[in-house]
């Protein structure tokens, strides 16, 4: 049996659709599983146990018609696809299944443009969990066998990666026998930044409380290090804080996750790599991504802040962004962290 996958979008996205993948592969440990996603983020998913091969496009083949089709063209024909599970069903992504007839399960949203292209669907929620989104779209394979559902999105590295990194970070002066956090006190999209003033407030109040702490910043671009090193001077340039140490692809982000003891900061990739490779978290989320939604339940401890949770009584429909986010104090937000180390007895040794 072959399957494919097409998940375009961000990473944030591509790993909350491993949820779907492992559960395909649990269910159909034969089958051949083939991921469609952009390159830029692809290196994420490589070795990843249940993905048999991973098939790129680049911006510039999504954006240049006559290329994409006929890039879609030679993949679907090379390989006879049993299940195509088109996770976006946009115009765009459509083109796998109207290319591919004869595949016995074309799977997709239902939308008023998808009708004549899906033989299954499902329907779109944007109140649900999104992992209990992407799980439904295997529902239609359990008239082949029951399915038995995977909530838990991966990523994987390997031993000498994640050897490596912990190489590079004892070289930094990391001790691993103590806990550390790793702060996105920035993002990427300015829209995703909750108040730096009020950010910086929450960490202070957690390096008081948990001295035996220490704390990396995550940032990637040159404005995210900017950002990061400002809050940085703020809180007084801590000894506890290791400025110069990060991660310098997403694959040893993953690396770097797995000797986190807790993730804490704005919502983001970061936090969905955090969760994939099992450290806990705590994020503050933007105005337009629900905690409901965003931060999935499952063994890893998770949470999200939402302003949501703060405007009970309040019409907030006319509302700016600013003045929702502004609903999110940093006393709630630092008793939420507090409250959520102490729960998970995350006080303790770095993982190791």
């Amino acid at each position: 049996m072959n399957i494919l996958v097409i998940r375009f979008r961000q990473m944030g996205d591509a790993i909350l659709a491993t949820v779907l993948l492992n559960t395909l592969k649990r269910n159909f440990p034969d089958a051949q599983i083939h991921f469609v996603l952009n390159e830029r983020i692809a290196p994420l998913f490589e070795r990843h146990p249940s993905i048999d091969r991973i098939i790129t496009f680049t911006d510039d083949e999504r954006h240049h018609a006559w290329t994409y089709v006929r890039k879609v063209w030679k993949i679907v024909h090379q390989t006879h696809y049993d299940a195509i599970i088109d996770m976006r069903s946009t115009l765009n992504t459509m083109i796998f299944v109207l290319m591919s007839p004869t595949s016995r399960f074309r799977i997709g949203n239902r939308k008023s443009y998808t009708l004549l292209a899906f033989n299954h669907f499902t329907d779109e929620d944007g109140n649900q969990p999104m992992i209990k989104q992407n799980l439904g779209l295997a529902a239609p394979l359990g008239v082949i066998r029951p399915i038995v559902p995977v909530p838990e999105f991966t990523l994987h590295v390997t031993d000498k990666e994640r050897k490596e990194f912990g190489e590079y970070l004892t070289t930094q002066g990391l001790d691993f026998n103590r806990p550390i956090l790793l702060a996105n006190v920035t993002a990427k999209l300015t829209s995703k930044i909750w108040a730096e003033d009020r950010m910086t407030w929450v960490l202070e109040q957690f390096m008081q409380t948990y001295p035996d702490y220490q704390i990396i910043f995550n940032y990637a671009s040159e404005q995210e290090e900017q950002n990061a090193r400002r809050v940085y001077a703020e809180l007084g340039s801590p000894s506890c804080v290791f400025i110069d140490v990060k991660a310098h692809s997403p694959r040893e982000l993953v690396a770097m996750g797995t000797y986190m003891t807790l993730f804490f900061g704005n919502e983001g990739g970061a936090r969905h790599i955090m969760h994939a490779i099992g450290c806990p978290s705590v994020v503050v989320c933007a105005p337009e991504n629900k905690r409901t939604v965003w931060i999935p339940q499952n063994v890893v401890p998770a949470e999200g802040i939402d302003y949501r949770d703060f405007a009970q009584g309040k019409d907030c429909s006319a509302m700016t962004r600013e003045q929702k986010y502004n609903l999110i104090t940093k006393e709630a937000v630092w008793k939420c962290l507090q409250r959520f180390i102490e729960e998970h007895s995350l006080n303790g040794q770095a993982r190791k």
